[in-house]
């Protein structure tokens, strides 16, 4: 027997973190997704079955992704390989094609190819990944905390199922800490309770993540003092603020900070709005999710007060979805200083607010006959006057339905390039 080996295996089981040594290695250990694993479930089939369709694993971070992920690869006599694609692309993608080619003449068996965050992938990489998804040279399991139907190209999810997992609840997140401290080779040594307010504070904090949960669990105790055995809701705070813990993505910090960022950008502090921004990318806050704040705020609280704005934001956006971190943090501190500068005006959100609101309280009118495409010309009470054969393109016809013709939506501001539409309809 290799010595050596032994005592590689045995050094790297115990030098995993804590999250990765408490994977469950099938379903009788997996806690939480009863809506998606439990009874005659399609998923639940497919484990016991060991037959599998490409699927998109769907959730927030922590909710057991790549835990499901692992139990596919523990209970399957298929070949697993599992990429991220932050780091992997369309090469590494074309050499596991070619070796499922060799598993499946050599062997008979598939190759199950599991990709983490598959919304990193841009389209052309999707699209090269669809040709081997649909001849069936894979099986493809993929993993993302974005919505697939905004991240994921729609001829993709057309041939996969997607599975919809939900943040941990309080008592899935107690059970998964309950069998770290009773059964972890680790921590169980350590005879670790905790009081009742502590409990409640780690799964506050955790906020439905599984993987926080357990990495909070490991630095609690890693910085717990010898005599010390309790984990308390006053010794958590202690030990976090010796330590400097970023904010997750899930946490109520991820909408704060989001929140902080926008309300800077409209007052028109760009120092405040590259702090956050940094704060932001720094505790790996998506920076896709960052570029579509940023063009909403373009059209909501710029418009037309400055229209390149909402050209220059989704230029932004496409250029940080191609680029990535960490280049992607200068496309987007340029973005951000260029709307936090620029003239504001929310005339547009506030007009259409406001025709929604209406037509939702009193229905919809009758369009004008004039205008209706439905009837000849030879029907019309009053025929359509092209606007091109007038001068100033005044015809002197009104365009909203007569009960209505009155109201007045859209009011804007004298200022920036929309200054050029205040003075326009003034004049008329």
């Amino acid at each position: 027997m290799d010595l050596f080996k032994v005592n590689y295996n045995l050094f790297s089981k115990l030098s995993k973190p804590l999250a990765e040594r408490m994977r469950p290695k099938d379903l009788n250990f997996f806690v939480g997704q009863d809506n998606i694993i439990k009874n005659n479930s399609v998923l639940k089939n497919m484990i016991k079955n060991n037959k599998y369709s490409s699927m998109i694993l769907y959730g927030p971070p922590g909710s057991g992704k790549t835990s499901l992920a692992n139990i596919i690869s523990s209970n399957s006599d298929n070949f697993f390989v599992k990429i991220s694609a932050v780091t992997s692309g369309t090469k590494e993608i074309k050499e596991i094609v070619e070796l499922a080619k060799d598993n499946l003449s050599m062997y008979n068996k598939r190759t199950i190819l599991f990709i983490d965050e598959i919304h990193r992938f841009n389209k052309l990489q999707q699209d090269f990944l669809l040709e081997y998804v649909e001849n069936g040279d894979i099986i493809f399991i993929g993993a993302t905390t974005e919505n697939p139907a905004y991240e994921v190209n729609s001829a993709l999810l057309s041939r996969i199922v997607v599975f919809e997992l939900q943040s941990l609840s309080f008592e899935n997140l107690k059970n998964i800490i309950d069998n770290a401290i009773l059964n972890d080779e680790i921590i169980k040594t350590k005879k670790i309770s905790y009081t009742e307010d502590g409990i409640q504070y780690l799964i506050k904090l955790s906020n439905g993540d599984a993987r926080s949960a357990l990495n909070y669990l490991e630095l609690i105790v890693d910085n717990i003092e010898s005599d010390e055995k309790i984990i308390s809701e006053n010794l958590i705070k202690t030990i976090f603020d010796k330590v400097k813990i970023y904010y997750d993505k899930n946490s109520d910090k991820h909408y704060n900070f989001i929140s902080a960022f926008i309300k800077s950008m409209r007052i028109g502090d760009p120092d405040a709005v590259i702090y956050y921004l940094a704060s932001m990318l720094i505790s790996g806050e998506d920076i896709n999710f960052i570029a579509r704040r940023m063009i909403i705020f373009a059209s909501e609280d710029i418009g037309n007060a400055n229209p390149n704005a909402l050209v220059l934001a989704n230029s932004c956006a496409e250029s940080v979805r191609k680029i990535g971190m960490p280049e992607a943090r200068i496309i987007l501190s340029q973005c951000a200083i260029y709307l936090a500068c620029s003239d504001k005006s929310n005339t547009s959100y506030l007009a259409i607010n406001r025709a929604m609101k209406f037509v939702k309280e009193n229905g919809l009118e009758e369009v004008p006959d004039f205008l209706k495409s439905s009837i000849t010309i030879s029907k019309l009470k009053e025929e359509y006057k092209y606007p091109h054969d007038f001068e100033d393109m005044i015809t002197g016809q009104e365009y909203l339905p007569e009960k209505i013709k009155n109201l007045k939506f859209y009011n804007p501001k004298n200022i920036g390039y929309e200054k050029n539409f205040y003075d326009k309809l003034e004049d008329k």
